[in-house]
């Protein structure tokens, strides 16, 4: 007779995707009827306070080709620096922020677009300020663990030279791989999976 296993087993690790878009952004697939519009499009409205950005990006594998079905969330704080979490011991954040964004890449280009606002600085574990920064998370067909970077502002230098995470990463002329420049009110982040331009990614 078997013995009962009093312990939960580990799930099998799988790809994410071909179909994670079905389950994760449905409309992007045209099955209507089960959200009126996928989770995490919107995050901002009208009464959002801070400044209003765009965040454009792209995700390149490692011959440079762009992957044009993969899915981003993104994390951030709001503009004072706070999380939209009830975990989140400084205060209480903009009501009118989500923090949290989820976007499919658009078919035909591979670039993600999200409508955001400037997140303030936040506390490192030790107390210090972390420069403003938006944490991704990526899936894609052939990742089989979604994989966790941040993208940061290239017109926050100072924050940036004094940022405790990256000035601890042991390659520093990899920092620019988490960096995007600005233009106008948009940010561009190109994300590389592999190569020599491979982004930075946080075992997390």
């Amino acid at each position: 007779m078997a013995q009962t296993l009093t312990r939960l087993k580990e799930t099998a690790s799988q790809t994410g995707g071909p179909y994670v878009h079905i389950g994760m952004t449905p409309n992007v697939c045209d099955i209507n009827g089960i959200y009126p519009e996928d989770l995490g499009v919107h995050m901002v409205n009208e009464k959002t306070r801070g400044e209003r950005i765009t965040v454009e990006m792209r995700i390149f594998d490692g011959t440079g080709s762009i992957i044009k079905d993969a899915l981003i969330e993104v994390w951030q704080a709001d503009t004072d620096g706070l999380y939209n979490s009830p975990s989140e011991p400084r205060g209480k954040a903009d009501p009118n922020f989500t923090g949290w964004g989820r976007q499919a890449s658009d078919m035909e280009t591979g670039v993600f677009t999200f409508e955001t606002i400037k997140p303030g600085r936040v506390p490192f574990t030790d107390g210090r300020l972390q420069a403003p920064h938006i944490s991704l998370w990526i899936v894609a067909r052939g990742i089989n663990i979604g994989l966790q970077t941040r993208m940061y502002f290239g017109d926050e230098e100072e924050a940036n030279a004094e940022d405790p995470v990256l000035t601890r990463l042991e390659h520093q002329k990899r920092v620019p791989t988490l960096v995007a420049p600005r233009n106008g009110n948009t940010y561009t982040f190109d994300i590389h999976l592999q190569g020599d331009q491979e982004t930075v990614f946080f075992d997390v």
